[in-house]
């Protein structure tokens, strides 16, 4: 009987697998292994797969698990770690390998049959770190993969009612594991590439009712700086953790977030050689536990081997998951079991109440993004490409250091791209001698405390060095991720993929983290360019030797941080947006004495404007992008308005048409102004399309965007002078021609590239409040949210709050839309004007919710081209579903 592992086995009409333009039931998903069974073909094959959270590769490796044929995931093409993909493929040369993306899935077959004798227990060979270049491959059984998936089956009680979102590759122990244990259980997968940071993410998440998501420690990082503690997500039923240890505050944080939502935090604890998972901390223990890793899972047991008179000791497990052994080489594919236990080179105590807790490592090793790094094979590595280098860790980061300044840069980029993570997880060092023990041997704890100072004579970003060549590369990947562009080059630059000021605030964090700080227009550049200027930017100190005196004090933000580790950052436009809605909610009930937020969002709207829809595309281009943004502005407008209209009659068809502005008018302000905001967003967007569709005036800005700014805002003076100042009439300001004055300054200031265009816009902001401040300080609040934007680039907002001024700004539409049919009908005022805001960001949550629906319908009847990429009309269509 030939060997194999069936996990398709779940009810015909259930769902297996759910992508964002397909699900595939169980009935189908059994009929696609079979017809990829015969392209494998009978004889036993090494089988290579490119790994993606996608159909293709998931039906490939499902087959050739069912059919016998063992399996090795290696990153795919857009990844970091294609280096490590060549490598290994050359070193194990696979009979089969499969792989594709915009070209479409292939097997490509090396030789009919095998030229490897593979042991009948063989099923899977996997990095040891999941792609950090370890020359070692864990070989696994069958057995392993349908043990340990039955035992994390078993201990979360999965059914086939549940449905789990990936958020991990699947060339990751981690991340294939969700896979194994959800298929045997007969539930369901949802497939994304999306991270948790990403709103699209959250979108599939809720549409599908996914119930479950992994998380390594980073993957909380990005969950506390996106504002999850506010998301509504009524179908969640439990998080799990692994993959590095995670901080005791945040397990029980979680928890107790969970314990109010309705959902459970498992942590976990397991190794790439125990298939995946060897222990588990029962959710009810979470909080009362924090800091250990719980229990053996179902089947398999832990102990001490007790060394100290403290109780602690190496960690040994013992299970059905444990591996049969390394391969080094494909002579080792004919091995069998070599290991019945596995010593994991954790040091661990156990607890009184016979929970486990790790208190040191034996080994070195360290788990970066959830990937377990051998540090020795890091040297090895970099001793083949002739650096001499030591390496240890710390908070788990890699710490890497070499004899001479000029290779600080070589070895960190060398060591990125041979493991496979991003550059800033590295931290790299010059140091004038290796320290050595009285033994001889490389003192460790020495390096780890040269690190530490070093970092504190530098802020902690002295020692950091500029990004070496493959940093070019995690950008690109960085805004297809984001960005939802797989299509993305190194010429694409942040704003010409669409990028808008929501994902303005995540890329840029995420790229801060990875670079350190950004130029103030690394939007605009394409990630060949923004790598070229910040090698340009490179100063000496950054590279200098470890101990050197830093080249400046520490900066203010630096040590802002260091002294408010739970204070977060968000972009101005978006705090402005947060705090100008309020401000617009509380004077329209009466609590506020203060007029000018719709000032603040008028220059917020011409400053975004400058940034991301008035990109280097060609002119026809941008005027179709300005008026997809009129389009989303307007739907939602016509439609709330239409509907107030017909129920009760509040607006007239004038006020639903958005074209009050355009009729004659009294001096009295009237219900049917109540909107005028949202009329002169719609048709500023319209106006500016059919201006660049003229081709000599798209010209004209593009030689000297600055220049025409300044131009436009001339000419914007004199009309708001002469409408507001000479005729007199009130409802003068709220009609384009007047408004237009704050959105080219905020237009203007984002133009300008130099302090001097800086000073100039924010002189002229504060010189010209005076003149139109004749009746109240609306004048003078906008002045003061033009120079907020020009040079305040970050508010400083404590964490638990990031996510309620992301959530305001927004809603901010919707809410500025809504809240005049809510806020007089609630009493007192103050209910009121929390009532307005709460019911407009409920409608902002549920057209999101709809339009995503339509985005993903909309997806399955809209034809690729050739290249994979969307007709362009449909960008139009996402971008209504909310990006």
């Amino acid at each position: 009987m030939l060997p194999g592992l069936c996990l398709t086995g779940g009810r015909t009409e259930d769902p297996a697998l759910i992508a964002s333009d397909r699900t595939v039931s169980y009935g189908e998903l059994r009929s696609l292994v079979d017809e990829r069974r015969a392209e494998l073909g009978t004889e036993r094959r090494l089988v290579v797969i490119t790994a993606g959270n996608a159909i293709e590769p998931v039906v490939t490796y499902l087959t050739a698990l069912e059919a016998g044929h063992p399996v090795l995931f290696v990153p795919d093409d857009g990844s970091a770690g294609a280096a490590h993909r060549e490598a290994l493929i050359e070193r194990f040369d696979p009979d089969v390998v499969a792989a594709g993306a915009s070209e479409g899935w292939r097997l490509q077959e090396r030789r009919a049959g095998s030229r490897h004798d593979l042991h009948p227990d063989l099923a899977m060979l996997a990095s040891t770190s999941g792609s950090t270049g370890s020359p070692k491959l864990v070989r696994l059984s069958f057995e392993n993969l349908r043990s340990n998936a039955a035992a994390i089956g078993e201990y979360l009680q999965i059914t086939p009612r549940d449905r789990a979102a990936t958020t991990l590759p699947l060339q990751y122990c981690y991340g294939l594991s969700v896979l194994n244990s959800y298929l045997l259980a007969g539930a369901s997968v949802v497939l994304t590439e999306h991270s948790v940071s990403d709103e699209r993410f959250w979108d599939e998440f809720t549409l599908t009712g996914a119930t479950s998501f992994a998380g390594v420690p980073y993957t909380f990082e990005l969950l506390d700086a996106s504002g999850f503690e506010q998301r509504d997500l009524p179908s969640l039923r439990y998080i799990t953790q692994a993959g590095g240890r995670l901080a005791p505050d945040l397990v029980r944080r979680y928890a107790r977030l969970g314990r109010e939502r309705g959902f459970d935090l498992v942590v976990m604890y397991g190794q790439t050689e125990a298939t995946a998972r060897m222990a588990y901390l029962p959710p009810e223990l979470a909080e009362s536990a924090a800091g250990t890793i719980g229990r053996a899972i179902p089947g398999g047991s832990l102990r001490v081997d007790a060394s100290t008179g403290d109780g602690s000791g190496e960690l040994v497990y013992s299970g059905p998951n444990v591996m049969l052994g390394y391969a080094e080489h494909p002579a080792d594919f004919a091995t069998g079991r070599v290991i019945t236990e596995l010593r994991t080179g954790d040091l661990a105590r156990q607890r009184e109440d016979g929970l486990f807790e790790i208190v040191g490592r034996a080994n070195r090793f360290v788990k970066v993004y959830g990937l377990r790094i051998d540090l020795d094979a890091v040297e090895h590595l970099l001793a083949e490409a002739g650096i001499d280098a030591r390496t240890a860790s710390a908070d788990e980061r890699l710490l890497l250091f070499v004899r001479s300044p000029r290779l600080v840069d070589v070895a960190r980029g060398r060591a990125a791209a041979a493991i496979g993570v991003p550059i800033h997880a590295i931290d790299s060092f010059a140091i004038d001698e290796f320290p050595r023990t009285e033994s001889g041997k490389s003192d460790t704890a020495a390096l780890v405390r040269r690190a530490e100072a070093h970092r504190e004579a530098s802020s902690a970003v002295a020692g950091a060095v500029a990004p070496a060549a493959p940093v070019g590369d995690s950008i690109r990947d960085l805004y297809a991720e984001l960005l939802g562009r797989p299509g993305a080059t190194m010429d694409d630059s942040f704003a010409a993929l669409g990028g808008d000021s929501l994902s303005y605030v995540e890329v840029s964090i995420r790229l801060e983290t990875m670079l350190g700080r950004l130029p103030a227009d690394w939007h605009a550049l394409s990630p060949r360019e923004l790598e070229a200027r910040l090698d340009g930017e490179r100063t000496p100190s950054e590279t200098g030797p470890l101990g050197a005196e830093p080249a400046a004090p520490p900066s203010l933000s630096a040590r802002l941080r260091a002294w408010a580790g739970s204070i977060s950052r968000v972009e101005t436009s978006i705090a402005l947006r947060a705090a100008a809605i309020i401000q617009i909610v509380f004077m329209h009930v009466g609590l506020l004495n203060l007029q000018g937020g719709s000032a603040v969002l008028l220059a917020v709207l011409g400053y975004n404007l400058a940034r991301f829809q008035l990109v280097d595309l060609p002119g026809v281009s941008r005027s179709r992008r300005l008026l997809g943004v009129a389009v989303q502005i307007a739907i939602p407008a016509v439609l709330w308005s239409g509907f107030i209209a017909v129920v009760s009659g509040h607006y007239q068809p004038t006020t639903v048409l958005l074209v009050n502005a355009f009729l004659p008018r009294d001096a009295a302000w009237t219900y049917q102004w109540e909107l005028w905001f949202i009329e002169i967003a719609v048709w500023t967007m319209v106006a500016l399309a059919a201006l660049f569709a003229v081709p000599a005036i798209d010209r004209w800005e593009r030689r000297t965007p600055f220049g025409f700014a300044l131009v436009l805002l001339a000419l914007a003076f004199p009309v708001r002078f002469l409408l507001t100042d000479v005729a007199g009439n009130e409802l003068d300001r709220y009609i384009l021609a007047t408004a237009a004055w704050f959105v080219m300054l905020g237009w203007a200031g984002a133009r300008a590239r130099s302090w001097r265009g800086l000073a100039l816009i924010s002189t002229v902001a504060v010189a010209a409040a005076p003149v139109f401040a004749a009746r109240d300080l609306w004048d003078f609040v906008g002045s003061i949210g033009v120079l907020a934007l020009l040079w305040v680039p970050w508010v400083p907002v404590p964490r638990p709050l990031v996510g309620a001024v992301w959530a305001l700004a927004g809603a901010s539409l919707f809410i500025y839309l809504v809240h005049w049919q809510v806020i007089f009908r609630v009493e007192p005022p103050i209910l009121g004007a929390l009532a307005g805001i709460g019911v407009g960001i409920g409608a902002w949550l549920t057209y999101r919710f709809v339009t995503a629906r339509l985005g993903v319908w909309r997806r399955r009847y809209t034809t690729r081209g050739p290249d994979g990429t969307r007709a362009p009309g449909e960008w139009l269509v996402e971008d209504a579903a909310g990006r």
